[in-house]
């Protein structure tokens, strides 16, 4: 199955409704009981998180009617939900407020996540900046494009190919732990031309895509982090993998990921960032 162009240009519009309506007036707003931890203090939600995906899951069967529903503060509610990812037909996943730790500290680079599942792989992946209403989307075989309220889409293309030691790209050091850390640390001072972390998988995504970095690594498979962003960059000409080994599959927990320009920059990134041990090391 493919959505319509009507079906994608209604989500598109849903998102930027909804940020309008319950996330760009809570920003630089919240006062502390409106923000609270989840796994840890660096692990937010915010009343702008929960009010957006209620928001959308209420809405979005009416345009794509049957489609089960997995957004990241449901699971944070219920881990079950997360289930319907496995099961047949269409999932849409919602990250509401990805970036939620810059929002919470007013910091204008957060974005919403849409992505469209089918049968456990994703058909489609919206990435929304609602400061600047503009956003990337892709959609299976038919390319990943930047578009905005006030401006054409333009067809994206990721950066051409570079050796690792001239790579610069997305490394998220505090997903990482022990020993994985400190060879990920490594790899970082000493394998890569550099290396940043905007703690926002929706701009990192968008930034790739768009050919101004080489490479995206994360040390979680959320799929509302990734569903998106990986069928985004793969529609602009990039590659992804698990640290593990193997494509990426939105149903994947847990685990790591390297999203990268190409598959030689992919397949020499992987060894070098998966766990001690694995069968990729």
């Amino acid at each position: 199955m493919t959505l319509t162009q009507s079906q994608s240009d209604t989500l598109v519009e849903l998102v930027r409704d909804i940020a309008r309506a319950e996330i760009l007036p809570r920003f630089r707003s919240l006062d502390a009981t409106q923000i609270r931890s989840k796994s840890s203090d660096h692990d937010l939600v915010t009343e702008a998180d929960l009010a957006c995906e209620a928001a959308l899951t209420a809405r979005v069967e009416a345009i794509l009617p049957g489609a089960r529903v997995v957004g990241e503060e449901s699971v944070a509610a219920d881990a079950t939900v997360l289930d319907r990812l496995h099961q047949p037909g269409l999932t849409v996943v919602i990250d509401p407020v990805d970036g939620t730790w810059n929002f919470a500290k007013g910091i204008a680079l957060f974005g919403v996540i849409l992505a469209v599942v089918q049968d456990g792989l994703t058909i489609w992946g919206l990435l929304y900046d609602p400061i600047l209403d503009d956003w990337v989307i892709g959609a299976e075989g038919q390319g990943a494009w930047m578009a905005g309220a006030k401006r054409a889409p333009q067809r994206l293309r990721v950066a051409e190919p570079v050796a690792t030691r001239d790579a610069t790209g997305f490394v998220p050091l505090y997903l990482f732990h022990g020993a994985h850390r400190a060879q990920v640390a490594r790899v970082m001072q000493e394998d890569i031309g550099r290396a940043n972390s905007l703690r926002c998988s929706c701009h990192e995504y968008r930034l790739i895509a768009q050919g101004h970095v080489d490479f995206v690594l994360s040390g979680v498979l959320n799929p509302w982090d990734h569903a998106a962003g990986v069928l985004i960059t793969q529609e602009a000409g990039g590659a992804a993998g698990v640290l593990s080994g193997g494509p990426y599959k939105p149903v994947q927990t847990p685990g790591g990921l390297v999203v990268a320009s190409g598959a030689a920059l992919r397949d020499d990134l992987i060894p070098r960032f998966a766990p001690p041990g694995s069968a990729a090391d």
